[in-house]
């Protein structure tokens, strides 16, 4: 079975590797220091896609949604939720 990286994947990989070693690799529009082992990886595999290596596409980003179609969030835990409760009504009445 082929391989699902090739040779200049690796190379772009290992390079960017080695400046985030060395505290050098810095992110693309931004340029913050990249500190992630993954982030660098992946700035490695695009580096290899824009010079045309044999590299799958990226994986698109999504975001979890619900049964009603808005994004989940974390809950509050529910006496933080009844503070916040007693002293909005409390202030409406006023």
């Amino acid at each position: 079975m082929a391989s699902k990286y090739g040779r200049k994947a690796s190379e772009k990989v290992e390079k960017a590797m080695l400046e985030l070693k060395a505290g050098t690799l810095k992110s693309g529009s931004s340029g913050k220091k990249v500190t992630s082992r993954k982030q660098a990886i992946a700035i490695g595999l695009s580096e290899a896609r824009r010079a045309g290596g044999k590299v799958p596409p990226p994986k698109k980003a999504s975001s979890k949604k619900s049964a009603t179609g808005r994004k989940t969030t974390t809950k509050k835990s529910p006496a933080r939720r009844s503070i916040v409760r007693s002293t909005r009504k409390s202030s409406s009445k006023k």
